[in-house]
């Protein structure tokens, strides 16, 4: 049950963030809003591609991945109701991720970004990119240092 209330959780946070990008950043497209200036900003940007906008346009092939993906997501969480707690939180966060992305893609062609963290010079991202990434690191980790080998 928590793993359901956190997948929901970060899907709504991740939705209301892009909406009011959306609303708030969208009307100005080339203009940016520095929290920290050069450092991190808020810009929106549309993402049609993949993480740092490789493959672009390829709408179909991420929905039809996506769904595979969230499919095997949830029936590995549902037939391993044992499984270490660190490996159903990854999952919960990396199926939140995915799934607030695919909102996106059925809904607009493209994924919402606005978080620009420009002091490396890093692509602009989401939050869906962080529960997938935080869960991909936490998921390495457990199979790095914790499974039994």
């Amino acid at each position: 049950m928590i793993y359901i209330i956190l997948i929901l959780c970060i899907i709504v946070l991740d939705q209301t963030a892009k909406y009011l990008a959306s609303v708030y950043l969208k009307p100005t497209p080339s203009q940016t809003v520095p929290l920290i200036k050069g450092v991190f900003h808020l810009t929106y940007a549309e993402n049609r591609g993949a993480a740092f906008s490789i493959l672009q346009n390829k709408r179909t092939l991420f929905i039809v991945v996506t769904v595979m993906f969230i499919i095997f997501a949830v029936y590995y969480l549902l037939r391993h109701r044992n499984e270490n707690i660190l490996v159903k939180i990854s999952l919960s966060m990396i199926l939140s991720g995915a799934i607030g992305n695919l909102i996106d893609r059925m809904r607009f062609g493209y994924v919402v970004d606005f978080m620009d963290f420009r002091l490396i010079n890093f692509p602009i991202f989401n939050i869906a990119d962080c529960g997938v990434v935080i869960g991909s690191i936490l998921l390495g980790y457990y199979l790095i240092f914790i499974a039994e080998k």
